[in-house]
């Protein structure tokens, strides 16, 4: 299974929950990869969003915006835009259009609401994406 979270910068809300995915994977204890990255890469992650996670006891001090393409993205299994993507990949990848809000320059409390979002969004996904494999492994 191979999932990837995108938006435009990489530098907020796919760095979100690209971290809140890898956690997911070890919880569950998945082999699974995990792709994040951005059609117009930050130079960095947004301030606001490193304090967010570190308040959740997760550090995206270390790290850095991505550049993805359109072919990393179509060997995805599912995809998640953050509702800033005009993707159109081909029909074996299922596309996520999570639609939340851009947390550069939000208060702390509004960016602790995204986060919080993102992280039931990604348990979400995950059941989803284990479902489908255990439907696949019984056919």
């Amino acid at each position: 299974m191979r999932l990837a979270f995108v938006c435009v910068q990489n530098a907020g809300r796919s760095q979100m929950a690209m971290a809140f995915a890898e956690r997911e994977r070890e919880a569950r204890d998945l082999d699974w990869e995990l792709v994040t990255g951005g059609t117009h890469p930050a130079d960095h992650v947004h301030a606001e969003v490193v304090d967010a996670m570190h308040e959740v006891g997760i550090d995206l001090s270390d790290r850095s915006p991505r550049e993805v393409d359109d072919a990393e993205l179509a060997a995805c299994d599912y995809v998640a835009t953050m509702g800033c993507s005009t993707l159109s990949l081909d029909a074996d990848t299922e596309i996520r259009d999570w639609a939340l809000d851009d947390p550069d320059g939000k208060a702390p409390d509004e960016v602790a609401a995204i986060r919080d979002d993102i992280e039931q969004r990604v348990r979400d996904l995950f059941d989803e994406a284990q479902a489908a494999e255990r439907r696949e492994a019984a056919d």
